[in-house]
Protein backbone atom coordinates (compact mmCIF):
# COMPACT_ATOMS: atom_id res chain seq x y z
CA UNK A 1 0.00 0.00 0.00
CA UNK A 2 1.37 3.36 -0.65
CA UNK A 3 1.08 6.57 1.06
CA UNK A 4 -1.17 9.34 -1.06
CA UNK A 5 -0.97 12.86 -1.36
CA UNK A 6 -3.85 14.66 1.16
CA UNK A 7 -5.84 17.08 -0.40
CA UNK A 8 -6.22 20.47 1.23
CA UNK A 9 -8.98 20.99 3.55
CA UNK A 10 -9.59 24.59 2.25
CA UNK A 11 -9.27 25.81 -1.42
CA UNK A 12 -5.98 26.97 -2.82
CA UNK A 13 -6.81 30.70 -2.08
CA UNK A 14 -8.41 30.20 1.18
CA UNK A 15 -5.21 31.57 3.15
CA UNK A 16 -5.03 34.50 1.36
CA UNK A 17 -3.80 37.50 1.84
CA UNK A 18 -1.27 35.79 4.63
CA UNK A 19 -0.18 32.84 1.59
CA UNK A 20 -1.02 33.00 -1.65
CA UNK A 21 -2.90 30.89 -4.38
CA UNK A 22 0.74 30.29 -6.27
CA UNK A 23 2.62 29.63 -3.08
CA UNK A 24 0.00 26.90 -1.83
CA UNK A 25 -0.07 25.19 -5.13
CA UNK A 26 4.26 25.20 -4.75
CA UNK A 27 4.02 23.97 -1.65
CA UNK A 28 1.87 21.50 -1.77
CA UNK A 29 1.35 19.86 -5.05
CA UNK A 30 5.05 20.36 -6.01
CA UNK A 31 6.94 19.76 -2.42
CA UNK A 32 4.83 17.86 -0.53
CA UNK A 33 4.34 15.45 -3.73
CA UNK A 34 7.69 15.00 -3.86
CA UNK A 35 7.82 14.05 -0.36
CA UNK A 36 5.46 11.48 -0.73
CA UNK A 37 6.66 9.86 -4.00
CA UNK A 38 10.15 9.20 -2.85
CA UNK A 39 8.50 8.11 0.57
CA UNK A 40 6.87 5.10 -1.42
CA UNK A 41 9.96 4.27 -3.94
CA UNK A 42 12.63 4.16 -1.28
CA UNK A 43 9.58 1.61 0.93
CA UNK A 44 8.89 -0.63 -2.55
CA UNK A 45 10.67 -3.03 -1.35
CA UNK A 46 9.22 -2.82 2.09
CA UNK A 47 5.29 -3.61 1.59
CA UNK A 48 4.81 -4.05 5.18
CA UNK A 49 6.19 -1.21 6.57
CA UNK A 50 4.28 0.52 3.58
CA UNK A 51 0.99 -0.77 5.53
CA UNK A 52 2.03 1.18 8.37
CA UNK A 53 1.30 4.78 9.24
CA UNK A 54 3.76 6.85 8.60
CA UNK A 55 3.74 8.19 12.62
CA UNK A 56 4.38 4.96 13.91
CA UNK A 57 7.82 4.43 11.26
CA UNK A 58 9.07 7.48 12.87
CA UNK A 59 8.18 6.87 16.12
CA UNK A 60 10.17 3.13 15.93
CA UNK A 61 12.79 4.84 13.23
CA UNK A 62 15.58 3.51 14.93
CA UNK A 63 14.29 0.43 14.55
CA UNK A 64 14.02 0.32 10.76
CA UNK A 65 16.31 -1.18 8.78
CA UNK A 66 19.33 0.98 7.74
CA UNK A 67 18.41 0.78 4.47
CA UNK A 68 15.79 3.07 4.39
CA UNK A 69 15.93 4.50 7.64
CA UNK A 70 17.37 8.02 6.32
CA UNK A 71 14.66 8.04 3.36
CA UNK A 72 11.64 7.41 6.61
CA UNK A 73 13.09 10.47 8.46
CA UNK A 74 13.82 12.90 5.66
CA UNK A 75 10.93 11.91 2.90
CA UNK A 76 8.13 10.28 5.58
CA UNK A 77 8.85 13.49 8.19
CA UNK A 78 8.54 15.89 5.42
CA UNK A 79 5.18 13.45 4.49
CA UNK A 80 4.17 13.73 7.88
CA UNK A 81 5.02 17.11 8.90
CA UNK A 82 3.00 18.85 5.84
CA UNK A 83 0.01 16.39 6.32
CA UNK A 84 -0.18 17.99 10.05
CA UNK A 85 0.70 21.20 8.23
CA UNK A 86 -2.24 21.73 6.16
CA UNK A 87 -4.39 20.59 9.21
CA UNK A 88 -3.10 22.78 11.31
CA UNK A 89 -3.93 26.14 9.18
CA UNK A 90 -7.51 27.57 8.79
CA UNK A 91 -8.96 30.48 6.52
CA UNK A 92 -9.22 33.52 9.63
CA UNK A 93 -7.52 31.53 11.92
CA UNK A 94 -9.66 30.34 15.41
CA UNK A 95 -9.96 30.84 19.02
CA UNK A 96 -7.74 29.26 21.70
CA UNK A 97 -9.45 28.18 24.04
CA UNK A 98 -10.02 25.30 26.68
CA UNK A 99 -7.79 22.74 28.63
CA UNK A 100 -4.79 23.46 26.18
CA UNK A 101 -5.21 27.07 26.62
CA UNK A 102 -5.04 26.45 29.80
CA UNK A 103 -1.77 24.36 29.55
CA UNK A 104 -0.21 27.35 27.59
CA UNK A 105 -0.90 29.82 30.22
CA UNK A 106 0.31 27.22 33.08
CA UNK A 107 3.68 26.34 30.96
CA UNK A 108 4.41 30.02 29.72
CA UNK A 109 2.72 32.41 31.46
CA UNK A 110 0.30 34.15 28.83
CA UNK A 111 -0.88 33.41 24.79
CA UNK A 112 1.43 36.56 24.18
CA UNK A 113 4.66 35.09 26.42
CA UNK A 114 4.04 31.70 24.61
CA UNK A 115 4.00 33.43 20.99
CA UNK A 116 6.84 35.80 21.70
CA UNK A 117 8.77 31.98 22.83
CA UNK A 118 7.56 30.70 19.60
CA UNK A 119 8.73 33.19 17.24
CA UNK A 120 11.74 33.47 18.99
CA UNK A 121 12.56 29.66 18.79
CA UNK A 122 11.46 30.18 15.09
CA UNK A 123 13.67 33.00 14.18
CA UNK A 124 16.48 31.17 15.36
CA UNK A 125 16.59 27.80 13.55
CA UNK A 126 19.46 27.80 11.61
CA UNK A 127 18.56 27.08 7.60
CA UNK A 128 15.54 24.88 7.09
CA UNK A 129 12.91 23.31 9.24
CA UNK A 130 10.06 23.96 11.63
CA UNK A 131 8.87 25.22 14.72
CA UNK A 132 6.42 23.15 17.09
CA UNK A 133 4.50 23.19 20.27
CA UNK A 134 4.83 19.02 21.41
CA UNK A 135 3.56 17.64 24.83
CA UNK A 136 5.09 14.60 26.12
CA UNK A 137 1.74 13.07 27.17
CA UNK A 138 1.41 14.36 30.22
CA UNK A 139 -0.14 17.78 29.63
CA UNK A 140 3.55 18.86 29.92
CA UNK A 141 4.60 21.24 27.04
CA UNK A 142 7.52 22.10 24.62
CA UNK A 143 8.73 24.85 22.21
CA UNK A 144 10.86 22.95 19.56
CA UNK A 145 12.65 24.30 16.38
CA UNK A 146 14.10 20.99 14.45
CA UNK A 147 15.77 20.81 11.12
CA UNK A 148 15.04 19.73 8.24
CA UNK A 149 12.08 16.83 8.66
CA UNK A 150 13.44 16.14 11.45
CA UNK A 151 10.04 14.91 13.75
CA UNK A 152 8.91 15.22 17.55
CA UNK A 153 7.63 11.60 17.32
CA UNK A 154 11.35 10.25 16.79
CA UNK A 155 11.47 11.99 20.08
CA UNK A 156 8.72 9.70 21.68
CA UNK A 157 6.74 13.37 21.92
CA UNK A 158 2.94 13.85 20.19
CA UNK A 159 2.99 17.64 18.05
CA UNK A 160 0.44 19.80 18.20
CA UNK A 161 1.12 22.74 16.47
CA UNK A 162 3.70 23.58 13.77
CA UNK A 163 5.17 26.57 10.90
CA UNK A 164 6.61 25.74 8.13
CA UNK A 165 10.60 27.43 7.95
CA UNK A 166 11.31 25.92 4.64
CA UNK A 167 11.81 28.61 2.28
CA UNK A 168 9.39 26.95 0.22
CA UNK A 169 7.03 27.27 2.44
CA UNK A 170 7.01 31.41 2.63
CA UNK A 171 9.91 32.75 0.10
CA UNK A 172 7.02 33.50 -2.62
CA UNK A 173 5.10 35.53 -0.28
CA UNK A 174 7.91 36.73 2.24
CA UNK A 175 11.11 36.40 0.41
CA UNK A 176 13.68 36.33 2.99
CA UNK A 177 11.38 37.78 6.23
CA UNK A 178 11.13 34.96 8.56
CA UNK A 179 10.36 37.13 11.29
CA UNK A 180 7.00 38.83 9.06
CA UNK A 181 5.90 35.22 7.57
CA UNK A 182 5.94 33.88 11.66
CA UNK A 183 4.04 36.59 12.36
CA UNK A 184 1.38 36.54 9.45
CA UNK A 185 1.64 32.76 10.53
CA UNK A 186 -0.74 33.16 13.27
CA UNK A 187 -3.69 34.97 11.83
CA UNK A 188 -4.12 31.25 10.40
CA UNK A 189 -3.74 29.18 13.05
CA UNK A 190 -6.27 26.50 13.73
CA UNK A 191 -6.50 26.17 17.34
CA UNK A 192 -9.08 23.99 17.70
CA UNK A 193 -7.29 21.27 15.80
CA UNK A 194 -4.43 21.81 17.87
CA UNK A 195 -6.76 21.28 21.09
CA UNK A 196 -8.47 18.34 19.78
CA UNK A 197 -4.25 16.77 19.46
CA UNK A 198 -3.80 17.88 23.15
CA UNK A 199 -6.86 16.26 24.42
CA UNK A 200 -6.09 12.60 22.33
CA UNK A 201 -2.29 12.71 23.53
CA UNK A 202 -3.29 12.95 27.53
CA UNK A 203 -4.14 9.52 28.36
CA UNK A 204 -5.45 10.31 32.07
CA UNK A 205 -8.18 12.09 30.91
CA UNK A 206 -11.01 9.82 30.85
CA UNK A 207 -14.13 10.28 29.28
CA UNK A 208 -16.75 12.22 31.52
CA UNK A 209 -13.85 12.99 34.30
CA UNK A 210 -13.24 16.20 34.71
CA UNK A 211 -10.30 18.05 33.06
CA UNK A 212 -7.52 19.39 35.32
CA UNK A 213 -6.41 21.75 32.58
CA UNK A 214 -9.50 23.44 33.03
CA UNK A 215 -8.27 25.42 36.23
CA UNK A 216 -4.65 26.19 35.00
CA UNK A 217 -3.20 22.62 36.80
CA UNK A 218 -0.85 20.86 34.69
CA UNK A 219 -0.42 17.09 36.67
CA UNK A 220 3.30 16.51 38.03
Amino acid sequence: MAYDLPALPYAYDALEPVLSEEAMRLHHDKHHKAYVDKLNKALEPYPDLARQPIEMLLRDLETLPEAVRKDVRNQGGGHANHSLYWETLTPGGSELSGALKAAITASFGTHEAFKAKFQEAGEKLFGSGWAWLVTDGAGKLEILGLPNQDSPFSQGKTPLLLCDLWEHAYYPDYQNRRPDWLKAWWDIVDWSAAAERFVDARPYVRAGAGDPLQSGDLPG
